[in-house]
């Protein structure tokens, strides 16, 4: 509003005779006339002196309250006057500012420029009403209520408020018609002011305040309504938690309001719905608060008053086609409350509006879908295709991706999905090169869609998806990886649907489009389950050739063929892949890894002895050059790395000594020995089976030799003793503290290495002998040491070409003694070691004179047999030991020695007496035995003649004058 003049009859000329000398504040006045000569000329670009006038107001406001407070008289009528004049004109300087097209400004001089605006008022209100200016308060107020909507304009609702509030008492009497439409307009700004403020209480109390101001003519009704729907938006956005601000109310009061104006005189009545009536923005504002109201409903979940409101607003006339968020919004009530049919009949009258934007279409589509499912998909694509011309490729996105993510995982809705998705009607929608990217997504989406059921195992859904999704692929060079991506999934599926055919088509396509590593390896997976080994075998020594090789493929095609039970193309690939390493590539398995994996295969296989002893002794020989961490690894993995070739090694030893394989038993052993001395050697377990494995060794070597029949040579003859000398040095610390008392390998050991020992000593010529003894007399000082293993070591030393005589005898008369100081004697062991030293005396005294070596060994039997209980010693060496006894006395009685054979006559007597199964031999004998002492005395040519010669049997029925021989 800009202000012409005040009055024409308060201008006075300084001639009249009326004229007054200056008002005693005429410096204010100039200053004041001053700053409002320089906003007047201030220039329309010039915006940085805004502020320094702005300065100079507030200083001159402040300078101009003070005079008034401190002047007794206040200030006369002519001051007041021309401060008024002088505020016009600054009011004025401010209007013609604003209603020129200005470059655009900054906040700041938005600001200052504002403040220099409400200084016009400011001065008014400080100069006081003058006598005579007509309607000086609505005059004051008016310029207020100006200033604080410019201040509303510029978010500063708190200056605005200030400005209302200023207003206010200068109209609050109301006495005029201008009084109260000024105050109607003032409450409504602090209404609107007070919302945005976030002071919703405040403002529907001003508003209440202001229905009787508002009733006095349409137009302040429509004003109210428009505020109460203001105010309804900004309660529905915020959604107070005060229940008294409720956006259903205010929404329903400025519809009431909205009707109320309408029944008014002034209105015109329309006579058509949906005609212009002759107040277009009471209808405007009738639509937008049926809108807001139904929007409300719709989120209070009231889906039947959302409908309502729908209807009314369609019932209404109204300006010019029904706007598209009504259609809307009938669309998601009608879903909500689960009408379909309206639904989509809401979704083809939002289609049909021609205003309603493309977003909304598509938002609506998608939302149709989401509960009317896949099956109305293809006619709701359609029609969006005909409605959304620019951008029919991404709405169509849109919607399939709510179709595919809300169809579940149904196998049926996943064909139907495939259907869709091929449709010829669809897939045109993406053609053209402007639709790449929706085109990427469309393909995405189905990958995806096939991904999840790939990993669900529905293949074969998966493989129809894809096979789909490729529709969406271009042929041009940069889609070829992606193309041939598809083809290997393709493959993948087949493959897991047994389609072995099929699959192989699928990956030499993809082959063709992108030949890598991939394609190889799927092709190598095919020829695994169509079992054509030698064929897979040779495609997997050709992956290295290829570009992208990693040795990773290897170790799957390793671990493939494992699970295919192609056992033959597994160890093939290991084996190939052992070829890498020396070749000193960095692979992602250790060398040790492969050597065990590799004999592990081979242990499945039945005669692969010779093929594990060879991985095995690379193994070993790899362990040696590289050091035991650097092959194995380090801590606890090298640890149980080198256990397990170590006891493989042990038990490969053990199932090949079963099948009588002694010659890859021997060299197991060895190579376990090797391993287990690689660790940690202060382990007591570790020694023993040390111990146990170079012991065992040698006893396979010999039991080679003997079932070969061919003899050792010197290197192994050397390497056996080596390795039993390196035994001996570690069977001290294995052997228990306990004397033996059981038959396991552990307690056998001392046993063991004392026996293979001696036969290798045996092998040397007869300067070994020394050695032997000293060997066995360090066994028997041992507590390993057994009756039954003196004897056995015995009889060995006593036989073959270079029997040990000493050795034996040693042998079978510490197997005596040790029986003899057992707590329960082993008669049986100590009776073949009598027999034995019997016949090892018999070799010792071939000639035949007396030997005292025997007889003493006869004498020690008798000692033993005196005083046991009948049966405790076997009867059968008993019987040969009384016979033996008295047969020995036939040689002397032939030489003439009679003294000798009386001897051997009375031993043989004296045995037989104790054994009770011999008592029908004691008679005969005892009578032969007093002849011969009768006839001793006699010429032993005498005797020859009367006695004959000897009998070659004992018998207690005849008499005789000579011993028997039996």
């Amino acid at each position: 509003m800009k202000i012409s003049e005040l009055s024409p009859e308060y201008r006075i000329s300084q001639l009249s005779p009326e004229y007054r000398p200056p008002p005693p504040h005429a410096a204010l006045l100039t200053d004041l006339n001053r700053i409002v000569a320089d906003v007047e000329a201030l220039d329309a670009s010039d915006s940085s002196s805004l502020e320094k006038l702005a300065a100079d107001l507030r200083c001159l406001l402040t300078t101009l309250a003070s005079a008034t407070s401190s002047s007794s008289s206040g200030l006369n009528g002519a001051f007041r006057l021309k401060v008024w004049n002088l505020a016009f004109r600054l009011w004025n300087a401010c209007v013609d500012r604003a209603n020129h097209n200005f470059p655009a400004r900054g906040p700041e001089a938005a600001v200052a420029e504002t403040e220099i605006r409400q200084a016009a008022p400011e001065l008014l209100l400080i100069a006081g009403l003058p006598v005579g200016v007509p309607n000086a308060t609505v005059k004051a107020a008016s310029l207020f209520h100006r200033t604080g909507l410019v201040w509303l304009d510029l978010g500063r609702a708190d200056l605005a408020s200030a400005c209302f509030e200023k207003a206010t008492p200068l109209v609050c009497a109301a006495d005029t018609e201008e009084d109260r439409d000024i105050l109607l307009d003032l409450n409504l700004a602090r209404a609107r002011a007070a919302s945005s403020q976030g002071k919703h209480a405040l403002a529907v109390a001003l508003l209440s305040r202001s229905k009787p101001l508002a009733a006095a003519s349409s137009e302040g009704v429509k004003a109210l309504a428009e505020a109460y729907l203001l105010l309804g938006k900004a309660a529905f956005a915020t959604k107070s938690p005060d229940p008294a601000i409720d956006a259903s109310t205010l929404l329903t009061e400025a519809l009431d309001l909205c009707e109320k104006a309408a029944a008014s005189p002034s209105c015109d009545t329309p006579t058509t719905p949906r005609s212009t009536p002759a107040t277009p923005k009471l209808q405007l504002i009738k639509d937008q608060c049926l809108r807001f109201l139904a929007a409300e409903r719709l989120e209070a979940n009231d889906y039947e008053g959302t409908l309502h409101c729908t209807r009314v607003s369609r019932a209404s006339p109204g300006l010019g086609k029904e706007h598209s968020s009504i259609a809307f919004m009938a669309l998601r009530a009608c879903l909500s409350s689960g009408k379909l049919v309206d639904a989509e009949r809401e979704l083809g009258r939002l289609m049909a509006n021609e205003e309603a934007p493309e977003f909304l279409c598509v938002s609506a589509a998608e939302l149709y879908l989401a509960s009317a499912g896949l099956d109305a998909a293809l006619k709701v694509l359609v029609a969006l295709a005909a409605r959304c011309h620019a951008s029919a490729a991404a709405a169509a996105v849109r919607v399939l991706k709510t179709v595919v993510q809300g169809a579940g995982g149904g196998a049926g809705r996943a064909r139907a999905i495939a259907e869709l998705v091929s449709d010829e009607r669809v897939v045109a929608l993406f053609n053209g090169p402007a639709n790449t990217h929706e085109r990427d997504t469309m393909h995405a989406l189905l990958w995806t869609c096939g991904s999840e059921h790939f990993h669900a195992n529905n293949c074969e859904i998966c493989a129809d998806l894809i096979e789909r999704s490729m529709l969406y692929v271009s042929r041009d060079e940069e889609s070829r990886s992606r193309r041939a991506k598809c083809f290997r999934v393709l493959c993948l599926c087949h493959m897991a649907l047994r389609h072995l055919d099929r699959a192989q088509e699928f990956i030499t396509e993809a082959e063709k489009v992108e030949p890598n590593i991939h394609c190889a390896f799927l092709k190598f997976k095919i020829l695994l389950h169509k079992k054509e080994d030698d064929e897979a075998i040779k495609l997997m020594k050709t992956m290295v050739g290829y570009v992208d090789f990693n040795p990773h493929f290897l170790t799957l095609s390793i671990h493939e063929a494992i699970v295919c039970k192609s056992f033959r193309v597994a160890v093939a690939s290991l084996t190939f892949l052992l070829g890498l390493y020396s070749a000193g590539k960095p692979l992602p398995m250790s060398e040790a890894t492969v050597l065990r994996n590799l004999i592990a295969l081979l242990l499945r296989e039945p005669g692969s002895e010779a093929e594990i002893l060879k991985y095995s002794r690379r193994a070993k020989l790899r362990m040696d050059e590289l050091g035991v961490e650097t092959f194995l690894g380090k801590g606890t993995v090298g640890l149980r790395e080198l256990n397990w070739f170590a006891v493989s090694s042990w038990n490969m030893a053990l199932k090949v000594v079963k099948e009588k394989k002694y010659d890859y038993s021997s060299e197991f052993f060895e190579l376990a020995a090797e391993f287990f001395s690689s660790g940690n050697g202060e382990d007591d377990a570790n020694l023993l089976l040390i111990c146990k494995s170079l012991i065992m060794s040698v006893s396979c070597m010999l039991q080679a030799e003997e079932l070969n029949k061919s003899p050792l040579s010197d290197s192994d003859l050397k390497k056996g003793i080596e390795m039993l000398r390196r035994a001996g040095k570690l069977l001290p610390l294995t052997l228990p503290s306990a004397p033996v008392t059981s038959d396991q390998l552990e307690n056998n050991l001392p046993f063991l290495h004392t026996f293979n020992f001696y036969q290798l000593l045996n092998r040397l010529d007869t300067s070994a002998h020394p050695q032997q003894l000293q060997l066995v007399k360090s066994f028997a000082a041992s507590k390993a040491c057994t009756p039954g293993h003196l004897l056995i070591l015995g009889d060995m030393a006593s036989e073959g070409t270079q029997p040990n005589l000493q050795v034996a005898e040693f042998l079978l008369k510490a197997s005596i003694s040790t029986a003899l100081a057992s707590h329960s004697p082993n008669y049986g062991v100590i009776s073949a070691a009598l027999r034995k030293l019997v016949c090892l005396s018999g070799l010792q005294d071939f000639s035949g004179s007396m030997s005292d070596a025997a007889y003493d060994v006869f004498q020690q039997a008798y000692q033993i047999v005196v005083g046991l209980r009948d049966g405790e010693y076997p009867f059968e060496e008993g019987r040969w030991l009384a016979i033996t006894a008295w047969n020995k006395s036939y040689l002397p009685v032939r030489l003439g020695q009679h003294s000798v054979a009386k001897k051997w006559m009375k031993m043989g007597l004296d045995l037989a007496r104790h054994f009770d199964r011999m008592k029908l031999y004691i008679p005969g004998m005892e009578e032969c035995f007093e002849k011969f002492q009768k006839l001793s005395g006699k010429e032993l040519d005498e005797c020859s003649q009367q006695d004959g010669e000897p009998s070659t049997s004992m018998s207690g029925t005849g008499s005789m004058s000579q011993p028997v021989l039996v």
